[in-house]
């Protein structure tokens, strides 16, 4: 008796289980976090959350500079984007490296920096991956295979001194370094991310890369770069600033 019984228990639940909904499509949105959802506060969510808050308001809030202007990284080019390959150039120094130009993707950059104080907690919402500074040596072939992909992605953060022309349809028209055209027959040594070695971000030319040089320390993780960076600033009296260029063109 209990066998038939624990049967039809198990049928039953099966049969519930059964649903007629079949799925006809999915959409997505971005859901943006910001000082509107603090006009009306949920004083028992504070209270819960209070505690927690504070230690990590703790960890967050330290200052480490100034921002001269609400800098974003976007395509073609963008002032965050523009300033971020800036900072590789300017850590290769302390890597005993004299890079050519620099490259920073779009897609590690998760959000826009503030003007005015600048804080550990702006800094990592704009890089919150474990990516670390990279460098790599390319022929001047690859390079512009290279540029040729980043024309096809609509623009990548690029250090001052590049020029790239794209059409409307995403193709390379021209690109030059300082003033002069790439020569396919000599070699570029460039700094940029680990994450991007590999050839991912649609950027497969990295992986043709040679004489890598990819410190895996913690140190070396690019949030800790972009604060060294605004510290330096901070302690020269100076607000961290960034412009648009021309570095990547659409014609």
């Amino acid at each position: 008796m209990k066998k038939h019984f624990l049967f039809l228990v198990l049928l039953t639940l099966t049969v519930a289980c059964r649903s007629s909904y079949q799925l006809k499509s999915i959409e997505r949105t971005r859901i943006v976090v910001d000082a509107r959802y603090d006009a009306q506060p949920d004083e028992e969510a504070a209270l819960f959350l209070a505690p927690y808050k504070h230690q990590v308001d703790s960890v967050m809030g330290p200052k480490v500079g100034r921002s001269a202007k609400y800098m974003t990284a976007q395509r073609p080019e963008g002032t965050l984007s523009n300033l971020l390959a800036d900072i590789l150039m300017w850590a290769a120094k302390d890597y005993q490296e004299t890079p050519d130009f620099g490259v920073y993707n779009m897609g590690g950059v998760r959000a826009d920096l503030p003007k005015g104080d600048v804080t550990y907690g702006d800094v990592l919402d704009v890089a919150p991956f474990e990516n670390k500074i990279a460098f790599t040596t390319l022929s001047g072939e690859t390079v512009m295979e290279l540029f040729s992909q980043i024309a096809s992605t609509g623009g990548e953060g690029l250090s001052k001194g590049v020029k790239l022309v794209i059409t409307k349809d995403y193709k390379l028209k021209s690109a030059t370094l300082n003033g002069e055209p790439i020569d396919p027959k000599r070699d570029y040594r460039i700094t940029t991310i680990d994450y991007l070695l590999g050839g991912t971000d649609k950027m497969t030319a990295f992986k043709k890369g040679t004489n890598v040089n990819s410190p895996q320390e913690k140190l070396n993780n690019t949030r800790f770069i972009i604060m060294n960076y605004f510290r330096e600033f901070q302690q020269q009296g100076l607000e961290v600033d960034a412009q648009i260029e021309g570095r990547i063109t659409v014609e």
